[in-house]
């Protein structure tokens, strides 16, 4: 009977296997734009609210103002979708919580906090607008931008440890020796938090500048040039910020989890010297990647620092812990030729600047900014399925496999279907209430504060 029970739970798992990873990957592609504008945003609208204090130019205060409307619609989106995460943590995958919670369990305790803060301190900031002095109400947003930050990096530290496990040691099978903070300090930390924090920025100031390009293409405003510029300036000093970030995830990936760095550049057969592989589509029939550019060593010198260095391919590693290797190659490729193109416009911009002491302002170079704000989700979205899809089949790296994780509980299709109905709700009330507040503001004329 014992037997039976137990063939009839993994069963129950491994139908639940597919809705449960389909569930998690959907809530967290929604979640992660809007928390990285909710990083994003308070840092523009401080710095919009700077130049009104500096200046006393009430166009300024309407700028400031109108964004930390949107910040609002974005925290409250951003609260709830963050929220069901937490919980399909607990009810999708509960053998993980179960095992691991003493050891990772600290990060989540600390977003909690950082998350209170900034709800406190952005009420604060809210309802303050020509209630508290100008400046003291512009010193209450820090709050916001800090917490903001630290809720992000709290986050991403459990998930560096998931794919660089530490601060415990596996005796016959139980855990003993927790040490939570050598957990959240773990050898991926650094590089996977720095990635993830400037790739808010970026996602922020491109797709806010996207907006605003679209308005100068239309019509010529002093009020859509400043938000222009500012968002600009938000993003474009970080993007060879984040392609030298890029590079250092890159060399931890290739020390903690080779097989994701193989994956990532479609290698297959262990070599030195080997190539750097740009394009490219993964055969893992013929274990090939076909069509690709190869650069030779470079792989070798960019992993290693050593262009002699030794690549272990995938076909040295168990077929059972190898992850899908086309759409991590994919996914990479299209993360890092963004990545690319973005650090293209920023040579641009640059080139101009020093000519012309000014922004490029042709049409061209607006409509070039159009197109970085969806690329920059793209290659956030990208970038995730490289990190998830990469340490796969584990849900913790080299100690527990997806599928020990799944929850036995029945239902999670329809669990999956009404998360869908709920959350296309959820994106257009986002959409139309951001449609609403991107009408044209009157700047104020009066000075309340």
């Amino acid at each position: 009977m014992v037997a039976v029970t137990m063939e009839l739970s993994l069963a129950v798992a491994a139908d639940n296997l597919r809705p449960a990873r389909l569930q998690m990957a959907f809530t967290l592609g929604f979640h992660i734009i809007l928390a990285c504008l909710g990083v994003g945003l308070p840092l523009l609208m401080l710095a919009a609210e700077w130049r009104y204090l500096k200046t006393g130019d009430l166009l300024w205060k309407t700028l400031a103002r109108r964004w930390s409307k949107a910040f609002a619609v974005m925290f409250a989106i951003g609260a709830v979708t963050g929220t069901v995460l937490s919980f399909e943590l607990g009810l999708l995958w509960p053998e993980f919580m179960g095992r691991w919670g003493a050891v990772i369990g600290l990060p989540f305790t600390m977003e909690g906090f950082a998350f209170f803060v900034e709800a406190i301190f952005a009420g604060i900031y809210l309802y303050g607008w020509d209630r508290l002095p100008k400046r003291v109400h512009w010193l209450t947003g820090w709050p916001v931008a800090i917490s903001g930050f630290f809720s992000a990096f709290f986050v991403v530290t459990a998930n560096s440890w998931m794919n660089a496990p530490a601060g415990f040691r596996l005796v016959e099978d139980k855990i003993i020796d927790v040490d939570p903070f050598a957990a959240m300090f773990n050898v991926a930390t650094g590089a996977q938090v720095t990635h993830m924090i400037v790739a808010a920025y970026l996602v922020t100031g491109f797709s806010v500048a996207s907006f605003y390009a679209v308005q100068l293409l239309k019509r010529v405003s002093a009020y859509d040039r400043r938000a222009f510029t500012l968002s600009l300036l938000l993003a474009l000093p970080l993007v060879p910020v984040q392609m030298i970030v890029g590079d250092w995830s890159a060399k931890v990936v290739a020390k903690s989890q080779p097989v994701k760095l193989a994956a990532m550049e479609g290698i297959f057969d262990t070599t030195t010297r080997a190539p750097l592989h740009i394009g490219g589509i993964p055969n893992e029939k013929t274990k090939t990647t076909d069509f690709a550019i190869a650069i030779p060593g470079a792989l070798s010198w960019m992993a290693y620092g050593d262009i002699d260095a030794e690549v272990t391919g995938l076909n040295d590693f168990p077929a059972e812990d190898i992850p899908p290797v086309a759409v991590v190659h994919i996914a990479f490729q299209i993360m890092v030729s963004i990545g690319g193109f973005m650090m293209l416009v920023a040579l641009w911009c640059l080139v101009v600047f020093i000519k012309k002491r000014r922004w490029p302002e042709s049409k061209a170079f607006l409509g070039t900014v159009v197109l970085l704000g969806p690329l920059s989700v793209i290659a956030l979205e990208a970038g995730w399925v490289v990190t998830e899809v990469g340490r796969q089949p584990w849900i913790v790296q080299g100690y527990m496999r997806v599928s020990e994780a799944v929850t036995q509980a029945p239902g999670v299709w329809n669990v999956f279907y009404l998360t869908l109905a709920i959350y296309s709700v959820i994106g257009v009330a986002t959409v139309s209430i951001l449609r609403q507040l991107a009408k044209v503001p009157v700047v104020e004329t009066s000075d309340g504060a």
